[in-house]
């Protein structure tokens, strides 16, 4: 059977996953009425025939990782379980995703060494539309117009990051390549390597830096927020701004997480990370992991100062780091720095475990330094009439400290937060931000203490 080694961002999720934070992330989407489970298995079947990488299953070798081609198949199950429970046990050779549904929902859970949200993304439309297309034939034409390509997607072995920054770069050496790494430890310390031209910007040490506690659920398992706000307002709100729905968006959850909670001492800024999809920059079809990650940083005032917070000036803190990083020179640099250390002869052959340790401590780290996180997978598109039939999109992931995902589909945005903790003290000053100005929002919330468990419908 085919195998492939892991990309370059899927080596840190094994070693980084744990018992609170399995590196698993769900999509969902709501229909218009109830998910019929055959119907849904049918369509599954199909759409799992064109994308070999989701055939993969993961398999521990002595130096990496890497996923083999397996000819396990699999099956739709009811979504009765906590979400984003773990995809991966060592040796297990199950595929590494599922597909559930619960009422009108249809849920995709990923691990996230298979890939990323982009890739999961080209899956769930492809498996929404074959749904659809079979629940509904009267709507679709006897060709199947609104049918996914028969065609194969997303091959096994394809991988963006060894396509566009290994081939012709020439091999450096292992104290050149040392040095890049610690480049990077510099920059969780403190320094931005790859800052725009001019004065280097500076980034808060890991003791300055806020970080979010809380109260753990009984068993570990992920809060859900789910807010549901129309599009067009929030657009119109961050282009009152000047900027994207991205940075206004990060910029609300900062501070609505200053609203609800006061700094301790010592903390002198706050940091975000954020993804940014490399498809934009370097096109490709691979389904795999290819991104990249930056960190925001908003400082705060100064102890003892009684100045309030302006969302203006937060965004406009935010946006002047963020601009820089959206150019493909900044990126290229950057990603063939991280693959260039992999790749290198030495580290190669260091065992696997030891690998495992260090991306583990380099994890932990950025963890130190980091006060949240977040991603946006932009606007979906469906085809009609399957767009139709299809509500609101949801985009969650599970997290070891506070993180929102973005997604929109039609006219309504999704913004779902997630953490281990039980409080939701944050949250409610993210919606009144938006009451606030008129906007309608709709927020659901999942149950994760032992009272909010057995108070719940049965």
């Amino acid at each position: 059977m085919k195998w492939v080694r892991l990309d370059n961002s899927a080596n840190i999720f094994l070693a980084a996953r744990n018992q609170i934070d399995t590196k698993v992330f769900r999509l969902s989407a709501e229909l218009d009425e109830e998910i019929d489970p055959a119907v849904l298995q049918q369509a599954l079947d199909v759409v799992f025939e064109q994308y070999p990488l989701f055939r993969a299953v993961l398999r521990r070798g002595v130096f990496w990782y890497y996923l083999q081609e397996s000819a396990r198949t699999p099956t739709v199950v009811a979504d009765d379980a906590p979400t984003v429970t773990h995809l991966y046990r060592f040796d297990s050779r199950e595929l590494l995703f599922r597909v559930l549904y619960r009422g009108r929902r249809i849920s995709l859970e990923i691990f996230h060494a298979l890939t990323d949200g982009t890739g999961s993304l080209w899956f769930f439309q492809d498996l929404l539309t074959e749904y659809v297309g079979r629940r509904h034939p009267e709507y679709f034409d006897a060709a199947g117009a609104a049918q996914p390509d028969p065609g194969v997607k997303q091959e096994f072995a394809v991988d963006a990051y060894t396509h566009w920054f290994r081939a012709g770069t020439g091999r450096t050496s292992f104290a050149a390549d040392a040095a890049s790494a610690a480049e990077s430890a510099a920059e969780l310390a403190g320094v931005d390597p790859d800052a725009a031209p001019g004065p280097r910007r500076r980034t808060p040490r890991l003791r300055g830096v806020m970080r979010v506690r809380g109260v753990h659920s009984p068993d570990l398992r992920t809060r859900v927020v789910e807010v549901t706000l129309p599009v067009q307002p929030v657009l119109a709100l961050a282009r009152a701004e000047g900027v994207s729905l991205t940075i206004y968006l990060t910029a609300v959850f900062l501070g609505a997480l200053l609203a609800a909670r006061r700094p301790r001492r010592g903390e002198r800024a706050m940091t975000v990370s954020v993804p940014i999809n490399l498809r934009q920059f370097f096109p490709t079809d691979s389904g795999r992991n290819f991104f990249a990650t930056t960190l925001l940083t908003h400082h705060l005032p100064e102890a003892g100062t009684d100045r309030p917070v302006v969302l203006g000036d937060i965004c406009r803190e935010l946006d002047e780091q963020f601009r820089p990083t959206l150019s493909r020179q900044w990126l290229e640099r950057r990603i063939r720095r991280l693959v260039g250390f992999e790749r290198n002869p030495i580290l190669r052959v260091i065992p696997r475990p030891l690998k495992d340790r260090v991306l583990s401590l380099a994890n932990r780290l950025t963890n130190r330094g980091t006060t949240a996180a977040m991603s946006n997978l932009g606007r979906v598109s469906l085809p009609e009439p399957v767009a139709a039939h299809v509500g609101r999109i949801f985009f969650h992931v599970s997290a070891i400290r506070p993180q929102f995902c973005m997604i929109s589909h039609r006219d309504q945005l999704t913004v779902s937060f997630t953490s281990p903790f039980v409080e939701t003290d944050y949250h409610a000053a993210f919606v009144r931000h938006f009451t606030g100005r008129g906007i309608p929002v709709t927020v659901n919330v999942t149950r994760v203490t032992e009272g909010e468990i057995a108070a719940a419908p049965r």
